[in-house]
């Protein structure tokens, strides 16, 4: 990809993503940073005069409407905090539209629960309108609707959404503003003699531990969210980029050679159903496996019982599951075909004796090769044909 390799990070994408975190958005006194905000909108109509198109994902909500509310910034109990999204989420739609209406661009706002994303349905619909949006020329602002999420059904942080956002819509690349410019080999601020890595071409165990906490005053996630992020996003074909943020024009800086971490996207596209399948954020259960079934599985085959060798979890079928390795390491996700009683049931068994266990009905495979995507450290060449669906 020549992208890639230019000067210009954003050179050759087309279709961008941009996360912009509450510490970004809103002062300590939590006030919008309103010039910020203009520059950055500047920024953005000269990517969309190129003919970019360029979804956001904003927090700052929850920022905004404490101090509109007039609450304690240390300590909202969760009905504070729903109420201060409700109040702060017109804030920050006003505040995006005003910004990036000085510039023509119309703005459309969508709040999002994790059911959006994990249940297809919902996903289905809610990438057919970001999309829609797009062909009109709008810019779509995706912010999670902290007004009615609990501590149970959120997405905990706006790095993972951006990254599912990006999935979904096929982005070509994910930009996280941040107040750090980039992954280091250890958090800067605890280790002076940390190094600046430029590029990732894949998330392995090293570059997981290389993370460290959150450090700003207003965000939920640290480094250690972002790279989750870019898990999601790198699997399914979608470049990330982490950039400081802080300053004025954060996008022209950045596309003016401003120093960042390029995370490596696969070389293949996942498939829609696929990418789906790997960004799931929660899953229902697991599968550990033997040795055999971790290189059957390397080598695109469906999960069969006789390779399993424990399972947990009370999950469904059709509910997605993770397949860990002889060491416990994630390997893979997939839709099970089987509920989880039933699992337990032939786990270790033959395919032959399925039939006589479960009756003439039950599937063969735990996971089916076409409902089952790599998500671990196996062979590249391997992962990336077992992953890849024609069409």
């Amino acid at each position: 990809m020549d992208a890639l390799k230019s000067a210009d990070p954003l050179a050759n994408f087309r279709r961008i993503t941009i996360k912009i975190g509450s510490a970004l958005l809103v002062d300590a006194a939590g006030k919008l940073r309103a010039e910020w905000l203009a520059g950055l909108a500047e920024d953005i109509a000269t990517l969309k005069a190129e003919g970019r198109e360029i979804v956001i994902v904003s927090s700052g909500a929850i920022a905004l409407g404490r101090s509109l509310l007039g609450l304690n910034a240390l300590a909202l109990t969760l009905e504070q905090s729903q109420a201060a999204a409700s109040a702060g989420q017109i804030a920050l739609s006003q505040a995006w539209s005003a910004a990036l209406g000085q510039h023509g661009i119309v703005t459309g706002q969508i709040l999002i629960t994790p059911n959006i994303t994990e249940e297809r349905r919902y996903y289905l619909n809610a990438r057919t309108t970001i999309q829609t949006l797009l062909g009109l020329g709008a810019v779509p602002i995706i912010n999670e609707n902290d007004s009615v999420a609990t501590a149970e059904i959120r997405y905990g942080d706006n790095d993972r959404l951006s990254a599912r956002v990006a999935t979904m819509i096929e982005a070509d690349v994910l930009v996280l503003l941040s107040d750090i410019d980039g992954l280091y080999s250890a958090p800067p601020a605890l280790d002076p003699n940390a190094t600046h890595l430029p590029v990732v071409d894949a998330i392995t165990p090293s570059i997981e531990a290389m993370a460290g906490g959150a450090a700003s005053h207003l965000s939920r996630g640290g480094m250690t969210t972002k790279v989750e992020a870019g898990k999601i996003a790198t699997q399914a074909g979608t470049a990330m980029i982490i950039a400081r943020g802080t300053e004025n024009h954060p996008l022209a800086n950045l596309v003016s050679g401003g120093l960042h971490t390029l995370f490596r996207p696969a070389t293949t596209r996942a498939q829609s159903r696929k990418r789906w399948i790997m960004g799931t954020l929660a899953v229902a259960g697991t599968a550990q496996v033997d040795g055999g079934a971790a290189r059957a599985l390397a080598l695109g085959k469906s999960l069969l019982p006789i390779g399993v060798t424990r399972i947990t979890g009370d999950f469904e079928r059709g509910d997605t599951i993770a397949v860990l390795n002889p060491d416990g390491r994630e390997i893979a996700r997939g839709l099970v075909g089987l509920d989880s009683e039933d699992a337990r049931l032939v786990m270790g068994k033959r395919s032959d004796t399925i039939v006589a266990l479960l009756g003439m009905d039950s599937r063969a495979e735990l996971v089916h090769r076409d409902n089952l995507v790599l998500t671990g450290s196996t062979d590249t060449k391997q992962k990336q044909e077992a992953n890849h669906e024609p069409g």
